[in-house]
């Protein structure tokens, strides 16, 4: 299997001194993902998606893809999951996995490409595009309230448990907390989606999706797609050590969601939810 991590030879320059050594940095690979879909007599394939990833949790992650993307529902609709080699090309060892969903899942690819928009890192996403995402979420309506204190203290479990960013400092972490504070999951990838997916994808294996009674932390902003993926999940309170964007604020309004940004040093600003924080 592919590492997290990688070596990398630098020059590390001061005001007095340049220094060789040798550093960490995080690996960045491709990641195709494969759909095989229909009746077992009447078997096609096509090639979904490429996502550039830090290699780990792969399986999760591609199938947070899969849920977020509505192509599923349930971890039961996936008949097997596993990487794949064509043609013996070392390029795509452990970067090609391929989904078999079960003969019974429908999959109308016609509806898919309809829907998929594109991350604001890469473009810009269409008022059609943003409005099949609202159909996909549900409204959220757990009622509880969390101790600021509480809050206060989970980016500090979130940074001791990122092994990856003590190495490199270069890479987003999601962090999936109980109400009380414990830390239930934690994923770390170059990518902020790719964390988050690879969450969703560790929960819905379990079958603890929807998200009932948990704080999610992203390490850095809260952008719309963030903010999308942890609707359809059924997160209820999300907080980002950056700042969210207007399109996250509208999404996290619409579904009922509490959405923090700029948690850090003890103090942050509440854009949705505010019922569920005890300030």
């Amino acid at each position: 299997m592919n590492q997290s991590v990688t070596n990398a030879n630098i020059k590390k320059v001061n005001s007095s001194s340049v220094e060789a050594k040798e550093d960490l940095v995080a690996v960045e690979e491709p990641l195709e993902i494969r759909i095989g879909y229909g009746p077992a007599s009447e078997r096609q394939q096509i090639r979904l998606a490429v996502t550039m990833r830090t290699p780990g949790h792969d399986f999760e992650l591609v199938l947070g893809f899969l849920f977020t993307e509505g192509i599923l529902t349930t971890y039961d609709q996936v008949e097997s999951i596993k990487y794949c080699l064509d043609g013996g090309k070392a390029e795509e060892k452990d970067n090609v996995v391929r989904v078999e969903l079960i003969p019974e899942t429908v999959f109308d690819q016609t509806k898919l490409n309809r829907n998929f928009y594109v991350s604001s890192s890469c473009g810009v996403c269409g008022k059609s595009s943003i409005d099949s995402v609202y159909t996909k979420c549900s409204f959220i309506n757990e009622s509880f309230v969390i101790p600021t204190a509480l809050l206060h203290a989970l980016p500090a479990k979130t940074r001791e448990a990122q092994l990856v960013f003590e190495h490199t400092g270069g890479i987003h972490a999601s962090a999936l907390f109980d109400l009380n504070g414990n830390l239930k999951l934690l994923r770390e990838d170059v990518g902020r989606h790719n964390a988050l997916d690879k969450i969703i994808g560790a929960t819905l294996i379990k079958g603890d999706v929807p998200m009932a009674n948990t704080i999610l932390l992203l390490s850095g902003r809260a952008s719309f797609e963030l903010i999308q993926k942890a609707a359809m999940a059924g997160i209820p309170f999300v907080m980002a050590v950056g700042s969210p964007s207007s399109l996250a604020v509208e999404l996290a309004n619409k579904t009922n969601m509490t959405l923090l940004g700029f948690v850090r040093d003890e103090r942050f600003n509440i854009y949705s939810g505010a019922h569920r924080v005890d300030c």
